[in-house]
């Protein structure tokens, strides 16, 4: 993948915030749930690009789709640890602490379906570029149904 100053730079942004979550507790649950929403947020915007483009109301561009893609891919494992005990609220759901092995599975399939697109977008096929967005609305859309307020 080639790699310009702007995904170079969400790159190492992402990189930063990866470690400093990583390594702190969020001080308030009000600071979890506007990291969470805040990084679900970036990444549907990057995935409405793509989406945008599968679905022809956008030309496609292989470098504008690659780098939504890698975008997506790296800010589907981000929200995850705001999710923990006493951040409930926002637009969350209450299952997400009752059914935690299920919210995993959840996140578990939203990882793999991220990658599977950005590999779709590497490679330049559209079509695979369709499907793969396709798979990840839908898990998008099944976690949205189970767990977040309507």
């Amino acid at each position: 993948m080639k790699f310009n100053k702007f995904t170079a730079f969400v790159v190492a942004v992402v990189s930063t915030v990866i470690t400093g979550v990583a390594l702190a507790q969020f001080a308030k649950p009000e600071s979890a749930i506007k990291y969470r929403q805040s990084a679900l947020s970036v990444m549907g915007t990057h995935f409405a690009r793509i989406a945008a483009v599968a679905k022809g109301e956008v030309p496609y561009n292989k470098d504008d789709v690659m780098k939504n893609a890698a975008i997506v891919n790296t800010m589907a494992s981000l929200p995850w640890q705001a999710f923990g005990p006493g951040t409930e609220g926002g637009s969350a759901l209450p299952a997400i602490w009752t059914e935690t092995d299920k919210f995993k599975s959840s996140q578990e399939k939203l990882i793999s379906a991220a990658a599977s697109l950005n590999s779709a977008a590497q490679s330049g096929d559209l079509d695979a570029i369709k499907k793969a967005t396709a798979a990840t609305g839908a898990t998008c859309k099944g976690c949205h149904d189970e767990f977040k307020k309507k």
